[in-house]
């Protein structure tokens, strides 16, 4: 079998060690394997870095395990040839014997070329995957948070969404501020519409006929509160993207 990679390293990792074995040409003749156990402390995986270079490593690889690769891939992308593994794809390979370690069955296959790399993209892409994938997730809270103040505003009987097709546009906002503030005449706050919106001011007055209680009041002042803050974090993010990358 062709030797593809004659320093080489495979890495174990889990959420709090990575055990490290590199396979290197031995003086005596043969190939020379050596073990080590690291923790995922960043100081660490830098120590982690000095040891294989100090073996002259050239090639690592490691399991793509959640998301436990993605500090060790960080720290070693820079000084090596990193080669991030399918956990299926190890595990599917011929040969495997339960007395091996993980690490060093990994560093065989790699050091033989029978490891198939996973696609990573460039840091910039990487970056901005983070960026969106944030952002979404604060989008994923804004419709949770919009979609309570629908069940509070049901709970004291206001129908606003009924009339409103946006209850969180500008018309929809006034009126909400308006019921936390403490009005209670369906009359004053329908002519808070604005735009079209305002060719419904009966609909409204109907819909607007409700019985607010006090804790409800507060309840949809914390959520108007809590979604105010996630407009502002949705707007920095935007931001970032332009800025940071």
């Amino acid at each position: 079998m062709e030797v593809i990679h004659p320093r080489c390293a495979g890495l174990d990792v889990h959420k709090k060690t990575v055990v490290a074995c590199t396979i290197t040409p031995s003086p005596q003749g043969g190939w020379h394997k050596e073990t080590q156990t690291f923790t995922t402390m960043t100081g660490e995986l830098l120590k982690l870095s000095d040891w294989l270079l100090a073996r002259e490593c050239t090639h690592v690889a490691m399991e793509s395990t959640g998301e436990y690769w993605k500090p060790v891939f960080n720290i070693l992308e820079a000084s090596f040839e990193v080669m991030l593994v399918n956990a299926q794809h190890i595990k599917a390979v011929p040969g495997r014997k339960t007395d091996v370690k993980d690490s060093q069955w990994i560093a065989e296959l790699l050091q033989h070329g029978l490891l198939r790399p996973s696609f990573i993209p460039p840091i910039a892409q990487r970056d901005l995957r983070d960026l969106t994938r944030h952002r979404t997730n604060f989008v994923r809270e804004r419709v949770n948070l919009v979609n309570r103040i629908q069940k509070v505003l049901e709970g004291a009987n206001i129908k606003l969404a009924s009339v409103v097709s946006d209850v969180m546009g500008v018309s929809g906002r006034a009126i909400l501020d308006a019921i936390v503030a403490g009005q209670t005449d369906s009359a004053v706050m329908a002519e808070l519409a604005k735009g079209r919106l305002r060719s419904k001011r009966e609909e409204l007055i109907q819909a607007l006929e409700g019985r607010v209680r006090p804790h409800q009041r507060f309840i949809l002042a914390e959520l108007l509160c809590q979604l105010d803050n996630l407009d502002e974090t949705i707007a920095r993010n935007d931001i970032g993207n332009s800025t940071l990358l």
